[in-house]
């Protein structure tokens, strides 16, 4: 995706990020990641590369993380193009994404304009009715339900009653979610935890960095 859209403006990062992130994971010792689907692919190489090292040095030099990916919105898509990914990096695609810190009055806009179909009927079928799964999804999500229980809330809904519903969740969610990071962005919060959380971190991180490097024998 980021290939097809920014085909002048690569750098090597896109190509190094995958093992980035491996190494901030085993770093840690990281036994569950949270990921989306499109992260899933990182954790099987960060999984790889664990494995081969522990079977190379006959020992458990690093663990083996599982991949933690939610059953309900683990992809969301576009609202104008529900067939691709609603990605924070698509500049051409504002109406198409909601970000947090939107204006709640805005998002609920951009539900109401999402795109549908012409069946007029509420079935969660992400091939024939993309458009619609997504918005499910989204509500969903939100609510912390299932697929079936949205489905059954939204039972005999029209397609506006439905946009209304799911507007009405999301615009909910903002304005709960930018009151407590209003509240923490004005606590001071955020430095505080950055602060003790990156001392916790480097700490962890030498004395594995350590090990690692006895064993293998890069110890300087």
């Amino acid at each position: 995706d980021k290939v097809s859209k920014n085909e002048t403006g690569l750098t090597v990062g896109l190509y190094t990020y995958p093992t980035l992130m491996a190494a901030d994971i085993l770093l840690y010792d990281t036994d569950y990641v949270p990921v989306g689907i499109d992260q899933k692919q990182h954790v099987e190489l960060t999984r790889d590369i664990a494995v081969r090292m522990n079977n190379l040095y006959q020992q458990d030099l690093f663990t083996v993380p599982e991949p933690v990916i939610e059953q309900v919105g683990a992809k969301i898509y576009s609202l104008s193009e529900p067939t691709k990914k609603m990605s924070k990096s698509d500049a051409l695609d504002d109406k198409g994404t909601i970000y947090l810190l939107d204006d709640p009055k805005k998002a609920r806009k951009k539900i109401m304009s999402a795109v549908t179909d012409s069946y007029n009927q509420i079935t969660f079928d992400p091939e024939k009715q993309p458009g619609i799964a997504n918005l499910l999804t989204i509500g969903a999500s939100l609510k912390n339900i299932s697929i079936d229980q949205i489905l059954e809330e939204t039972k005999g809904f029209q397609y506006g009653a439905l946009k209304k519903y799911v507007a009405d969740i999301v615009e909910t969610f903002l304005v709960d979610l930018q009151a407590k990071y209003q509240h923490v962005l004005d606590s001071g919060l955020i430095d505080e935890t950055f602060k003790a959380g990156a001392q916790k971190a480097r700490k962890i991180a030498q004395e594995k960095l350590g090990t690692v490097q006895e064993i293998i024998g890069l110890e300087i």
